[in-house]
């Protein structure tokens, strides 16, 4: 039996979208960091307006907020829905935002037409996943999914020295009494975190990020599987010194050699070609003055490959590179694994779904590989988990430029609803 025909007003997710963007710090874009206040303002605005709309809302221990329908079959898993609150500096107002305003909308517009599901429902807003703030990243999904333990919590500091245990105190967050799903645990202070054993299915909707639907021209991509990541801090250190009277020979220049890493690294990801990409995104060197040669370099890598064993023997490969180079160099390194997620396939009986609910809607779409994170690789290990895309304008994300155009999004949250409605109503 092919679900019923359905058309929902796009509207309210659009209006929703534009609502959420005020909630950012100043500056180009939309900027809302983990436990910053614009960020708590945000989870607290999406709160009210879930509640508003008849869900039940509730907010677990790092701060995830849930709206839920509840279903008929108390004993049946949850379907969840939803996507990422935090941004990257200066990001858009799409990414991450838009799976949570089409969740929310979604479930409302379910509600309204087929009142209450057999299985319960829930729209999420997870808090974080970028790992803009803190040297880490899907600590909202990452609770829910075991990927952390809540211990990381006293360890994390931002750049400012702020832990995540202090930034969700100063949020309230800091493990109180509030209903937290089916399975939370304690963490080694103490603090309930919300790792969760309910859940049935998991679905995200979110912009491409990319050029290739643009390029060729469909609606839809359904997400085969998304790459895996290895994120490293890598300090260098060598010898502070007077750039004016110090000879070329007898330095041991610490940011001379981490430009000859980062080098060899865009050599080897260029020798090891596609899918594999490599990056340098953040570098910093100490003391940082003009007359003086730096003693110490911290930098950043975020390596990604849609092949565990390729992503596996390239990081080797690369870590062993960079300590020969240092030894040269007289210099030392440190590495720091910040993140370490495998290549995550989608479920293939959900995709196939997303593949006939396209073709009765008329939609182009094609299959594809994500080379962005996302959470829904955190819940592929877990349940049956399934990702869409919709088109971003010349391939622009992390960026104010970011744009996907109303039609765009208004097909992505069709297909979305379609999926939530063969997942929590239909008895097979």
């Amino acid at each position: 039996m092919n679900a019923p025909a359905m058309k929902v007003p796009a509207q309210q997710m659009l209006d929703l979208l534009e609502e959420l963007a005020v909630f950012s710090a100043p500056g180009p874009g939309v900027s809302r960091l983990l436990y910053t206040p614009e960020w708590l303002k945000a989870q607290r605005f999406l709160q009210e307006r879930m509640a508003a709309l008849g869900m039940k809302v509730r907010t677990d221990g790092v701060g995830n907020v849930y709206g839920r329908i509840t279903g008929s079959q108390p004993a049946a898993k949850v379907i969840l829905t939803g996507s990422h609150m935090d941004t990257v500096l200066n990001g858009g107002k799409y990414d991450g935002a838009y799976g949570i305003a089409a969740a929310v909308t979604a479930l409302h517009y379910l509600r309204q037409h087929f009142g209450q599901p057999l299985r319960t429902v829930e729209a999420v807003a997870f808090c974080e996943e970028e790992g803009s703030r803190f040297p880490l990243a899907y600590w909202g999904s990452g609770n829910v999914t075991g990927l952390y333990d809540g211990s990381e919590a006293d360890s994390c500091a931002d750049s400012a020295g702020v832990t995540i245990a202090s930034a969700m105190a100063a949020c309230g967050l800091a493990g109180g009494p509030e209903d937290r799903g089916s399975a939370a645990v304690a963490d080694s202070a103490g603090r309930d975190i919300p790792l969760r054993e309910d859940i049935g299915a998991f679905v995200e909707l979110h912009i491409e990020q990319g050029i290739v639907l643009e390029q060729a021209g469909l609606e839809i991509g359904i997400v085969e599987a998304i790459a895996g990541q290895r994120r490293y801090s890598v300090k260098v250190a060598g010898s502070t010194n007077h750039a004016g009277t110090t000879p070329m020979g007898l330095r041991r220049d610490a940011l001379a050699g981490a430009a000859e890493l980062l080098l060899a690294m865009e050599q080897a990801a260029a020798a090891a070609g596609d899918p594999l990409v490599a990056t340098c995104g953040k570098l910093e060197a100490v003391p940082g003055t003009p007359n003086v040669i730096p003693g110490e370099v911290e930098f950043t890598l975020d390596i990604r490959h849609s092949e565990a064993v390729a992503l596996e023997h390239f990081c080797s490969r690369l870590l062993a590179a960079f300590e020969g180079i240092a030894a040269k160099r007289g210099l030392t390194l440190q590495f720091t694994v910040n993140l370490a997620t495998s290549p995550a396939p989608m479920n293939t009986g959900l995709n196939q779904q997303l593949e006939h609910i396209a073709r009765q809607q008329g939609r182009s779409f094609r299959s594809m590989v994500s080379g962005a994170g996302h959470d829904a690789q955190l819940f592929a290990p877990v349940c049956p988990t399934s990702m869409i895309f919709v088109p971003s304008r010349a391939g622009i994300s992390h960026s104010p430029e970011e744009y996907s155009s109303p039609d765009e999004l208004a097909a992505g949250l069709n297909l979305l609803t379609a999926i939530l409605y063969e997942l929590a109503y239909k008895e097979s």
